[in-house]
């Protein structure tokens, strides 16, 4: 029986990125051998292992044979005669394909490592036109290694090009996207991850509402790049690397996909077309609950946050009520930060003053500044109390809005 470590660890370790997960594969050993070890079985699809001690994943080294559509369409055979060149042929990318023995030896069977000082992500053979997730998984790694300088083979695109004219994407299931989707979106070129979706004919599938975005114009006075679809790109890579902050900002402008032509380039009621997209996307994508009241108040709102100053003090309280603003801080914080990245998603705008941000934070601050209790020693119960609940935090408001130049 030998271990080998594989996959992220070898490639990050050569890239010298840190390493925060290891992954091993077992040769020369079976399931009865690995419980005799004391290793815990998990995998459901493949055989896979937790070490009793450090509790990392030890899977036996296999094959899989394609037998269905989709990612889980595989027939899969493990056993102790299985090579490590096997193993690893049946791998995504040849800088995932590579291994290290406990010696420290690199077994770099289908040149990881020169791709790796390439900056090349290519695949490592026939078979990865199996696995439609791939496709996903290509596009992650863009995203993550972009700013590295790193480009996918003109081979690897034309495959994926390919499965996605065959319709292998079409039969991925919706966790499994989503899992992608939610790693690309906190990767540091989040916006390269949709545009190699789109440049293989992917996106369309997958994300027609965003597909349909590109092409779209917008009024070049607020938006100096034009196009809807580079302006949500521009708007990822503005965003901070929260996902639920970058995934309000994927979805935000929804809306202007359905635009009547004839109004066009302007977008009047765009924030309320947009939200039964949002919500379908979500729906699809089966997203936490959490991000989707916040993808959705952002698609609904986001234009009272850029013309917060403009707003009366009433229209400014029924924001935060309708954001949830006073019990959920969090939220708010995000929706402001996302509707900054919106702002700042601009051509030559990247580094505009959003005051707004403060302003709205200010805004809340004094609202939850109102005391119930105060109001309910003065007599104030019931349907009463909230509507004196309401005027005090109103006035607390114009008090706030007056100290603000700009409002």
């Amino acid at each position: 029986m030998k271990i080998y470590l594989v996959g992220g660890a070898v490639r990050d370790k050569l890239l010298g990125r840190p390493v925060h997960e290891r992954d091993w594969v077992v040769v020369g050993a079976d399931e009865p051998h690995m419980r005799e070890l004391g290793f815990t079985p998990v995998g459901k699809d493949f055989p896979v292992f937790l070490h009793p001690d450090t509790g990392d994943e030890y899977a036996l080294a296999r094959t899989e044979r394609k037998s269905g559509h989709g990612y889980g369409g595989f027939t899969v055979h493990a056993s102790s005669d299985v090579t490590l060149e096997q193993d690893l042929l049946r791998r995504d990318l040849t800088i995932n394909a590579m291994a290290e023995s406990d010696q420290g030896e690199l077994v770099d069977p289908y040149g990881g490592r020169a791709d790796l000082e390439a900056r090349l992500l290519r695949h490592v053979s026939p078979a990865f036109a199996e696995d439609p997730l791939r496709i996903l998984r290509v596009a992650r790694f863009k995203a993550r290694y972009h700013h590295l300088g790193f480009t996918i083979a003109d081979e690897t695109m034309a495959l994926m090009r390919q499965m996605v004219n065959q319709g292998e994407v079409q039969h991925l299931v919706a966790e499994r996207v989503w899992k992608e989707v939610s790693r690309a979106l906190t990767e540091p070129d989040p916006d390269v991850f949709f545009r190699v979706l789109r440049d293989c004919g992917a996106l369309k599938i997958l994300l027609p509402e965003l597909e349909r975005l590109f092409g779209v114009p917008q009024p070049a006075i607020h938006h100096p790049e034009i196009d809807t679809g580079e302006h949500v790109m521009l708007a990822l890579r503005a965003a901070p690397p929260q996902l639920p902050v970058r995934f309000a900002v994927l979805l935000h402008d929804l809306g202007k996909g359905v635009t009547p032509e004839e109004i066009l380039p302007s977008h009047r009621g765009h924030e309320r077309a947009g939200l039964p997209l949002v919500r379908e996307v979500c729906r699809r994508w089966r997203a936490p609950k959490e991000l989707t009241a916040l993808a959705t108040g952002v698609c609904e709102y986001h234009l009272h946050c850029h013309k917060a100053f403009e707003l009366r003090p009433q229209t400014l309280m029924k924001l935060l009520r309708a954001l949830d603003a006073l019990r959920r801080p969090e939220r708010f914080e995000q929706f402001l930060l996302a509707c900054e990245s919106d702002a700042r998603g601009r051509k030559g705008l990247q580094d505009r003053p959003y005051p707004q941000v403060d302003y709205l934070r200010a805004v809340r601050e004094a609202a939850c500044g109102v005391s119930p209790k105060e109001l309910m020693e003065q007599g104030y119960e019931g349907a009463a109390l909230g509507k004196a609940l309401d005027r005090a935090r109103v006035r607390a408001i114009a008090k706030v809005k007056e100290s603000y130049p700009n409002a």
